[in-house]
This record gives C-alpha cells, sequence and structure tokens, in this order.
C-alpha cells in the first residue's frame, strides 16, 4: 500500500503503536488520518500535533454500535476508508486467577474488537474492490505471553482471525496484515514493569525493546510489501520456526528464562 492519499483510521491512537502509526502515515503522506481512543482529549491532542489531516474522535472499540458509527462518519466525511488499523490492546498480568471481567475485557478489546471494524468496513472495501486492515496483533499472537494468560490466548485468537480474513478476501481485492511487534517502550510494557509483572519482565529480558516509531517504520514497509506477518523484531520468525519445529524444547527454554527471572 502506497500511503499517499489515503483515508486511515487508526485505533488506540491516543498514545504508543497507535500514536507513532498515526504520525507516521500522515508523514507518508495520507489524505486524512481518524485519531480514535477511548480518552478524547489524549485523541485531541494527538490530532492537533499532526496537524489538518488529522481528525480526533472518541471510542470504545468494545461498542460495536460506535464502531459502525465511526466507519460511517469517516465514509460520509471523506468518502471511504482505505487503511483500518484495529490497534487498541489491553493486557491483565496475570494467569488463571484473573477473573471472569479480566478475560472478557481481554476478549473484547483484543479480538471482538477486530470483528467489529472488519463487519462495518468490509461492505464498503468489497463495494470499491479493494482496501487494507492492519491488526496489531502482538509477537504473543504467534508465541506466548509468559505471565499472561488471557493476553496469550486472546493475541493467538487475533492472529487466526487475521489470517481467515485474508484467505477469505484476499482475491476480492482486501489485503490483510498482522502486526506482531515483541517488546515495545509504551506505557503497557511501562506499567507491567513498575508492577513487577513477569510477562513484562520477560518480555525486557527478551531482546530489543523497540520505539513505537520504530514499529510504525516496519508497519509501513510490510504496508507496502502487502506482508500478511510485519514482524518489528526480525527475530520472533526465528522463534515461531523453533517453537514449531520443538514445542518441548521451546517450551523448556521459556521455564528456564522464568526460573532466572524468579530466583
Amino acid at each position: 500500500m502506497n500511503l499517499t492519499d489515503r483515508i486511515v483510521v487508526v485505533t488506540g491512537a491516543a498514545g504508543g503503536i497507535g500514536a507513532a502509526l498515526s504520525r507516521r502515515f500522515a508523514a507518508e503522506g495520507a489524505a486524512a488520518v481518524v485519531v480514535a481512543d477511548l480518552d478524547p482529549e489524549a485523541a485531541d491532542a494527538v490530532a492537533e500535533g499532526i496537524g489538518p489531516v488529522a481528525h480526533a474522535i472518541a471510542l470504545d472499540v468494545t461498542d460495536e454500535e460506535q464502531v459502525r458509527d465511526l466507519v460511517a462518519d469517516t465514509e460520509e466525511r471523506y468518502g471511504r476508508i482505505d487503511l483500518f488499523c484495529a490497534n487498541a490492546g489491553v493486557t491483565t498480568g496475570g494467569g488463571v486467577e484473573v477473573d471472569d471481567a479480566g478475560w472478557d475485557r481481554a476478549w473484547r478489546v483484543n479480538v471482538l474488537a477486530h470483528v467489529y471494524s472488519s463487519r462495518a468496513v468490509l461492505p464498503g472495501m468489497l463495494a470499491r474492490g479493494g482496501g487494507h486492515l492492519l491488526h496489531t496483533c502482538s509477537a504473543a499472537g504467534v508465541l506466548t505471553a509468559v505471565g499472561d494468560a488471557a493476553y496469550t490466548a486472546t493475541k493467538h485468537a487475533s492472529v487466526g482471525f487475521a489470517e481467515w480474513l485474508a484467505i477469505t478476501y484476499r482475491d476480492r481485492g482486501i489485503r490483510v496484515s498482522a502486526l506482531c511487534p515483541q517488546g515495545v517502550d509504551t506505557p503497557m510494557l511501562a506499567d507491567g514493569l513498575a508492577e513487577g509483572h513477569l510477562g513484562a519482565r520477560v518480555v525486557a529480558a527478551s531482546g530489543a525493546v523497540l520505539t513505537p516509531d520504530q514499529v510504525a517504520e516496519a508497519a509501513v514497509a510490510g504496508l507496502a510489501e502487502e506482508r500478511f506477518l510485519i514482524l518489528p523484531h526480525p527475530e520472533v520468525a526465528d522463534y515461531a520456526r523453533r517453537r514449531a519445529e520443538d514445542p518441548d524444547g521451546w517450551q523448556a527454554g521459556m521455564r528456564k528464562l522464568v526460573r532466572r527471572l524468579t530466583r
């Protein structure tokens, strides 16, 4: 995808990866960038920093009616949506002990929000014969988020859903990409480290922690090449191969890392 003159929507865009994507898409020449987030004041600040091409809107990605309204409003305002980035995500920092409310929130933000946006935006894209969906799924979606059971399960589901979309709609002009970074210097990781969450500590110990701008750069390159899996940390592909070829050995290695961090 060439981003010049494109109409783009980014959810979870008030900070971290979402804000970096929004800024980078504008810098690449997008005609409009819709900065959508649960925090309207923070979304306004990002949009103001980008300039006239950006438009901020309050959005709860777990509310399907709000997602439909966002898509309808954007299509009415700009005529179309070329790229929809379902980027919002949440962690729990826990395992099976996390209560049902925590599991439900992870499921609704990390998976159902992708379903809602796809339902809303696909009809217009299909009618025009083209469009691109970018889903932020995390390296946890192809590996495991040690210390966070709900994040692991829901990110695996998000990658699976993105793959289903790619298989189902590619021949009808729809491109789908799953953005799967590992460690990124965002409040999600910083807060997890501050609270001593095992998952955050494993991520920080497992390789380079990229800036959100580096992730956005990788996303733009992946979109240009129309890649399905966009891996800002290239080593994730090697990890995934090892995990597939020797799952018992992979799990043993991860347990060894956990033991080292929890002594």
